[in-house]
């Protein structure tokens, strides 16, 4: 397993559709994309502008297969609202959470 943690900046006048959009965009692709087993998203308390979205994937060769060039179809409307400023992807080693 692998996560994906992508870094956005969002203008607070921005979330909320941001929000919905990501939702949307994150549900679709688990659906349809094979390999994605969905993804969380975090919003900093003190600096409204930067949000978090963490994916989860089987394999890197999954996630490589829908990363491509970067520039994934399915997130083009998150990218309207939102400056992704990084994707970095971490090995899961151990998730004890519930």
């Amino acid at each position: 397993m692998i996560r994906v943690v992508y870094r956005w900046k969002v203008k607070e006048e921005n979330f909320t559709r941001f929000q919905d959009v990501w939702s949307r965009t994150t549900n679709k692709i688990h659906e349809t994309v094979p390999g994605a087993l969905g993804s969380f998203m975090l919003r900093s308390p003190e600096d409204k502008t930067e949000v978090i979205t963490v994916a989860k994937w089987n394999s890197m060769d999954s996630w490589r297969a829908f990363w491509g060039s970067e520039n994934p179809s399915e997130m083009v409307e998150m990218r309207k609202i939102g400056e992704r400023v990084s994707a970095t992807v971490y090995d899961e080693i151990d998730d004890f959470t519930r």
